[in-house]
Formats: C-alpha cells, sequence, structure tokens
C-alpha cells in the first residue's frame, strides 16, 4: 500500500512539474512570438515604437545596430539578420552587384533629400562665377548631387547625365566641383567652399538647418526612384508574410510621427511603393552598373 502511494505521489510531483514548466513557456512572450532581427545603423527612438507595435502582433523585433553600411548588408546575406533597414536602392544595387549579393526590397519607407546648402549664400543664384561647390565622392550620391547641380542650372551633364554621371562628364558648368568624402561635406562647406550638397544625415550631425539650403530637390519626382529607401531581406526569403506587417507598422501614424520629427519634416514617404515596383526599380540600376564593367 505505502508503494502504491508512493507511485502516486511521485506521478503527482512530476505531473505538476511538467504542468508549471509548460505554463511558463506558453506564458512567455519570446516563446509565443516570431523573433526577428533587424540591421540598422542609428538607435532612435523610432525602433522602439516599432517594437511595441510589432509585439500586439506577435513579432519580437530584436534591433541589431552596425557602423557600416556594408557590414548591415553582408550579415543579412549570411543570414545574421532576417531584414534590414538603412539604404536607398542606388546603395543596393552597388552591393549586389559588386559582392554578388542576392538581397532584394520587400517594403518602402521614404526618400530623403540631397540639398544643396550654403553659409555664404542666399540663393544659386547668389553664387560667384566659379563658386566652389563640395559634392559626395561616393558612388551612390554623387551622381546625384551632380544630377541635383544640372537641374539647378550650375552645370550640364552628358546626355542629360544618369544615376551613374561622374564629374568626367561635366559639358559646361558655372560652378568649381569639388569631390569630397560623403563624411567631409559639412566640414567643407564650413571651411573654403562657397556651398556643398550634403546628406539628410550628415546635415543633421553637423547642425545645418533649413534657413541654409539653397536649392531642394523635388522629393515627389519619379527620377529618384532610385534613392528611396527600404526595408531588405534575402531573395529566397522574399515572400514571407512577417515582412509586410513590419513594413505597414513602420507607416503607422505614430512610427512616421517619430521619423518625420528626427528629420525635420525633410522626407517623403513612399508607403505606396510596393515589393515589385521597386524590384523593377533596382534590376535597372544592377543592368545599368553592369554594363560599364
Amino acid at each position: 500500500m505505502k508503494n502504491r502511494l508512493l507511485v502516486a505521489a511521485v506521478g503527482l510531483i512530476a505531473a505538476l512539474s511538467l504542468s508549471a514548466c509548460g505554463g511558463a513557456s506558453s506564458g512567455s512572450s519570446t516563446a509565443a512570438n516570431t523573433k526577428v532581427v533587424i540591421g540598422v545603423d542609428d538607435a532612435e527612438e523610432h525602433w522602439t515604437l516599432l517594437k511595441n507595435k510589432l509585439k500586439d502582433q506577435g513579432i519580437d523585433l530584436e534591433v541589431k545596430n552596425f557602423t557600416d553600411g556594408a557590414q548591415i548588408n553582408t550579415a543579412t546575406q549570411q543570414g545574421q539578420v532576417d531584414i534590414n533597414l538603412f539604404q536607398h536602392l542606388k546603395y543596393l544595387s552597388q552591393f549586389n552587384v559588386n559582392s554578388n549579393g542576392t538581397l532584394v526590397p520587400v517594403g518602402a519607407t521614404a526618400v530623403y533629400p540631397l540639398a544643396l546648402y550654403s553659409e555664404k549664400f542666399k540663393s544659386v543664384e547668389e553664387l560667384p562665377a566659379d563658386a566652389e561647390v563640395a559634392i559626395p565622392n561616393n558612388p551612390t550620391n554623387q551622381a546625384r548631387a551632380l544630377l541635383n547641380l544640372q537641374t539647378a542650372g550650375l552645370l550640364q551633364l552628358k546626355d542629360g547625365g544618369n544615376s551613374l554621371s561622374t564629374p568626367a562628364e561635366i559639358t559646361s558648368s558655372k560652378i568649381k566641383v569639388v569631390p569630397v568624402d560623403s563624411n567631409q561635406t559639412v566640414n567643407a562647406l564650413k571651411g573654403t567652399t562657397d556651398a556643398a550638397v550634403v546628406n539628410n544625415t550628415q546635415a543633421q550631425k553637423g547642425g545645418l538647418g533649413d534657413e541654409k539650403i539653397i536649392f531642394k530637390e523635388d522629393l515627389n519626382s519619379e527620377s529618384l526612384a532610385p534613392y528611396i529607401n527600404g526595408f531588405v531581406v534575402k531573395a529566397d526569403r522574399k515572400n514571407d508574410p512577417t515582412w509586410k506587417k513590419i513594413v505597414d507598422a513602420y507607416h503607422s501614424p505614430e512610427v512616421e510621427a517619430s521619423v518625420t520629427k528626427l528629420n525635420d519634416g525633410n522626407l517623403q514617404f513612399k508607403a505606396d511603393w510596393t515589393a515589385a515596383k521597386l524590384q523593377e526599380v533596382l534590376t535597372a540600376e544592377e543592368e545599368a552598373i553592369k554594363k560599364t564593367k
């Protein structure tokens, strides 16, 4: 009888133990949610907002910060992160072609300005003949800067230019173009140059306000399609329905408001751009790069 009671007691204890473990597991948000690691290059408030929104949809978003864009893409390609957000399609096309990458866009975020700033002059018309204008020398922004200056009426490019144009293709110019490292455009502006084409991130870091902008792109222009930023994944994972939830959450009023505040309103959201439409632009950019090799 004692043996029978002992066996029953042990069985009861085991059952209770398993029940307790099962209860803890099913109640854990980590166990219940889908874990997604996103690679980014900043640590801003909107990531916390996005994490909280996605948690309610069963997605546990881990934000992994990197200091270099190429590292983020490599980590995505190698499966160390599931998805990334930091780049426009032009940058992505350069990575894919130069690194044999298979990364694709699954949703758009926004396009950001590459504006012409000056601390000495109030308008493009005020720039003197042969004024020195700094532009970023990296392939992804150099052509855009030149096209920007062409639209401003400061120079002309061979055949009207394109997303691969270089200073060598300038056919006529009212200014002297000075290519510098993109991280040095603000220093050039505050130093010897009369003006500089500066991307939005560097302008923020350098404390450049809108009052110093003397020419700004039309962010609604179709010509800026290669510069739309987006969420990126490996091609073999592009059909995962999780990505749509992340993209939709990003374009929620709360997250968009946070991103808008961070950028002082200098952006144009592109929520209407589908993954298929983004892919068309990416493919065209990749083919154009391949033709130059």
